[in-house]
């Protein structure tokens, strides 16, 4: 655990890749097997469930700490995470822990899920007593479902590449899919020679990078191939072992939930991996990604929910054919083997070829862009033929054209401070629009504005508030701010009848007064006209 734990702190006091790298290198080189296998498990963000609720902890750390409530919660404003207060405020320990996370993760942290809150409080005092507060702040991270250290998957995987000799993307494609965090699959993951025996695993995933400058930039418009941007959930479809296997993105199986990809699925050849989007489907277009939320929020799918929204896999590549992995086969060559085998499922199949969007000049390109909205996608991607499929986002070879976002101009009415680094600043925005004469709440941003921006932010909120409501601050409705968005949809469950998708701050509008934001009535203007 101490091993852990000095990782832990060593990732959490730098921004630096290099050093991020460094450190869970040299962690990667010393560490046991098993706690290799649990370090990667947490590092790449799967984490247990929170097993002990938030007021159960803190009543803990009061009384183990013999101090007042108020003193606590001061603190934890201050700090502005549970975790380190908790870390902080306990007494100093005789010792520092020297057994292994193994242990601290299978014989102390997982069979919490079965005991009583006596057996849990006893357990959780005698193991703040055995650690350091480095120690603690690592395991309260972890009892709490909150690990986060500021490292993607990619830098975990340049990591382990670094400390193994394994090629990085041999690692990235074994780390995909439903693995158990072992010795055995430590030792699998980092072995020169492996036999791959779990045949649901999917592959790393190639993603874009949003387009820089001007797309006349890319050359010659011949050199591209290119489709809509698909407004859904990416995903591999997968059919080996005679079985088939839908993922996620983000490493989710969704084969239960997509009764008609399954079976879908069953009708490809052995040995296939399709890349896509799962959307929902009828009459040849998309519908609005609502109606897939529909059918997201369900534990079960009844015969009406699947024939109102029907699903597709609009697939756009092949990662394997035949059993044999295709992804450095130039584009044009996986495109032309992804039409002949869905060619060969029928029209009837669930299964969709992306339509490549024809044009002879970037200007032609940029007419039919302006069609997106109407299509319900939203924009182009831009793939450069004859690319192999990489792992994460590389530039170069895939870049996402994508539509002007929806933008408001909105006033400030409320503030809270954020967490974490931002714990002592209110960074947490609620945003109004004019309904009236009245200002309604309309949207919540969290990001946009640089730190010299927050800071005068935070100075506003401090210095203009009306009213308290706990963390949350009332102030006089004076800052204008633009909001971008990606899409915007009627709700029963806003105050305004509106919700909108991704909303953030574009700028700040230090030429508008308050008067002079959008009304309600103008935003409802943007709302796509309903069948």
């Amino acid at each position: 655990m101490k091993a852990f734990a000095d990782l832990y702190a060593a990732l959490d006091a730098t921004t630096k890749t290099n050093e991020k790298i460094a450190a869970m290198s040299q962690y990667f080189r010393s560490a046991p097997s098993e706690d290799i296998a649990w370090a990667v498990h947490f590092l790449i963000g799967r984490r247990p469930k929170r097993l002990i609720p938030t007021r159960d902890l803190v009543e803990w750390a009061i009384q183990e700490a013999e101090m007042p409530d108020w003193m606590f919660g001061e603190c934890y404003q201050a700090v502005g995470d549970l975790a380190e207060t908790i870390a902080l405020l306990l007494p100093a320990a005789n010792a520092s822990s020297q057994k292994p996370l193994r242990y601290w993760v299978e014989e102390r942290l997982l069979p919490m899920r079965d005991w009583d809150d006596r057996a849990r409080r006893n357990s959780m005092i005698e193991a703040w007593r055995e650690m350091s507060e480095r120690q603690r702040f690592a395991w309260n991270k972890l009892i709490t479902g909150e690990f986060r250290v500021g490292v993607s998957q990619n830098l975990v995987v340049r990591a382990l590449a670094e400390a193994s000799g394994v090629e990085a993307n041999v690692l990235a494609h074994r780390l995909m899919g439903d693995w158990q965090p072992t010795a055995g699959f430590a030792a699998q993951i980092l072995a020169q020679e492996t036999a791959d025996a779990d045949v649901s695993r999917p592959y790393p995933f190639c993603l874009a990078y949003p387009l820089e400058g001007e797309v006349e930039e890319l050359g010659d418009v011949r050199a591209w191939q290119i489709e809509w941007k698909w407004d859904g959930i990416r995903s591999q479809l997968i059919r080996r072992a005679w079985r088939t296997f839908l993922w996620s993105r983000g490493e989710e199986l969704m084969t239960d939930r997509f009764p008609e990809l399954a079976a879908a699925g069953a009708l490809l050849p052995e040995g296939t991996v399709l890349d896509g989007e799962v959307l929902p489907w009828k009459d040849g277009a998309p519908l609005p990604f609502t109606q897939m939320q529909r059918r997201i929020g369900r534990k079960e799918l009844g015969t009406k929910i699947l024939a109102e929204v029907p699903v597709v896999l609009v697939a756009f590549d092949l990662l394997e054919h035949g059993g044999r992995d295709v992804r450095e086969q130039p584009l044009d060559w996986r495109r032309a083997e992804l039409e002949r085998i869905l060619g060969a499922l029928g029209e009837e199949s669930h299964l969709v070829a992306s339509p490549i969007v024809g044009g002879a000049s970037w200007e032609d390109l940029k007419r039919t862009r302006g069609q997106a909205r109407e299509r319900g996608v939203e924009g182009f991607m831009l793939k450069r033929r004859g690319s192999i499929y990489r792992v994460g986002r590389r530039r170069g070879d895939w870049w996402k054209w994508k539509i002007n976002p929806y933008s408001v101009d909105a006033v400030l009415i409320y503030a809270q401070p954020g967490n974490g680094r931002r714990a002592s600043l209110f960074t947490d925005y609620t945003f109004g629009v004019w309904d009236g004469g009245e200002l309604v709440p309309f949207a919540k941003a969290y990001s946009g504005l640089t730190d010299e921006e927050i800071r005068q932010v935070d100075a506003f909120v401090r210095n203009n508030t009306i009213e308290k409501f706990g963390p949350v601050r009332r102030v006089k409705p004076e800052l204008v701010f633009e909001l971008a968005f990606e899409a915007i949809q009627r709700s029963s469950r806003h105050r305004s009848g509106i919700a909108v998708r991704f909303p953030r701050m574009a700028r700040w509008r230090t030429d508008k007064t308050a008067e002079q934001a959008d009304s309600l009535e103008t935003i409802r203007a943007l709302l796509p006209r309903e069948p």
